[in-house]
């Protein structure tokens, strides 16, 4: 795993470059969360919404909705899909995304229209890490991370 300035930061997931990482399955279902940046500059979080398991979502349209003292926003969908399960145990504890929010803090399991499409669309490698390294320096973000 990769870190910057106390980031964790995957080497074998994908990202969108903005908020979420991206994990494919291998069943055409992709898991999808908030990166350890995103969490950091929302701060504690203290409300999860996700949307129901069925429920269809264009490119961009909020997936879920997290809330923190400093912050509110809609998390998007990285391409047009159906949500196929969604993570309860984030709405129950909502502080996981700070806490591990590459494991047991994902938001949802998607299967996007268009598998191969969806991915070309991503970052992930070496070029999601420079990305993502901008990324952290245009925000002035440091992570750090919830105790539970």
């Amino acid at each position: 795993m990769s870190e910057y300035r106390g980031c964790e930061l995957p080497e074998d997931l994908y990202y969108d470059l903005d908020y979420v990482w991206i994990r494919p399955e291998g069943n055409g279902v992709l898991t999808i969360g908030l990166t350890d940046p995103a969490q950091t500059m929302a701060g504690k979080v203290q409300y999860v919404w996700i949307k129901e398991s069925g429920t269809y979502r264009a490119q961009k349209k909020p997936m879920a909705r997290i809330e923190s003292g400093k912050w509110a926003g809609g998390i998007p969908a990285p391409c047009s899909g159906t949500i196929e399960a969604r993570n309860e145990q984030v709405l129950d504890r909502p502080n996981l995304i700070n806490i591990d929010p590459y494991h047991d803090a994902w938001l949802v399991r998607f299967r996007p229209d268009h598998y191969a499409e969806c991915m070309a669309k991503l970052v992930t490698g070496a070029e999601a890490q420079v990305a993502m390294h901008k990324w952290i320096e245009r925000y002035d973000v440091q992570c750090m991370r919830c105790q539970d």
